[in-house]
C-alpha cells in the first residue's frame, strides 16, 4: 500500500496550493481520508477529514481557508489551501483510516509559506 502525496512547495502568504494524495494498493472509497501536518519541533496535528460518505470536517486553524475533497475514480484525495499563512508551513501527510485493512500514512509533502 502506498499513499503518494504531492503538490507542496514554496508560496507567498495569501497564496494557494493544492495537495494531492494518490493511493495504490487500497481503494480510498473504502476509507475515510485525512490530512495532517507537522511543523518543525511540533507534534503532528490533524487538519481535515473526509468520510466515506463525503462528510468533511476541519480543524479550527484551517476552517474557511482549506477544502478537502476526494475523487474515488482517481483514487485520490485533495487539499485545496487558500489564504495561506506562514504558520501553515509544515510537512503535510495524508492518511487512510477506518477501512478494511487498517490505516495507512503517506510520506509527506513540504509546504512553505513565506511572509
Amino acid at each position: 500500500v502506498q499513499l503518494q502525496a504531492s503538490g507542496g512547495g514554496l508560496v507567498q502568504a495569501g497564496g494557494s496550493l493544492i495537495l494531492s494524495c494518490t493511493a495504490s494498493g487500497i481503494v480510498i472509497g473504502d476509507y475515510g481520508m485525512g490530512w495532517y501536518r507537522q511543523a518543525p519541533g511540533q507534534q503532528r496535528k490533524w487538519v481535515a477529514t473526509v468520510t466515506r460518505g463525503d462528510l468533511t470536517n476541519y480543524s479550527d486553524f484551517v476552517k474557511g481557508r482549506f477544502t478537502i475533497s476526494r475523487d474515488n475514480a482517481k483514487n485520490t484525495v485533495y487539499l485545496q489551501m487558500n489564504s495561506l499563512k506562514p504558520e501553515d508551513t509544515a510537512v503535510y501527510y495524508c492518511r487512510a483510516l477506518g477501512g478494511p485493512d487498517g490505516e495507512f500514512w503517506g510520506q509527506g509533502t513540504q509546504v512553505t509559506v513565506s511572509s
